[in-house]
């Protein structure tokens, strides 16, 4: 991959905050991910904070025993970088991920 294509694809992960794209300081982005069943006693979580620098706000969580996958909703807080090698690790294990365009919003609704 080239570095043009690469910064394209930051972008793009980036853009799930329109103001995150050119900054170079702490910024903020609202996530929902959904668990499948085979990965809920992974530590997804802990390690967007042990292995990529991330604060990690879970604001609600809901896991299922049997075969249902579970999610959690939570805000991640880090450099434009930490959060693009963070979503780069979720998109890695094949998860769903939604963002939200305003990390201050009500509701999941657009």
């Amino acid at each position: 991959m080239t570095v043009k294509n690469n910064r394209h694809a930051v972008d793009a992960q980036l853009g799930l905050v329109s103001s995150v794209s050119n900054k170079s300081n702490v910024t903020q982005i609202r996530l929902r991910i959904y668990i499948p069943q085979h990965y809920q006693q992974e530590p997804i979580i802990s390690l967007l904070t042990s292995e990529y620098g991330l604060i990690v706000n879970i604001t609600e969580a809901m896991l299922i025993s049997g075969n249902a996958q579970g999610k959690f909703d939570f805000e991640l807080s880090g450099t434009p970088s930490q959060i693009c090698n963070g979503l780069n690790y979720l998109e890695k294990l094949q998860l769903k991920i939604l963002g939200k365009p305003n990390a201050y919003g009500d509701g999941w609704g657009y």
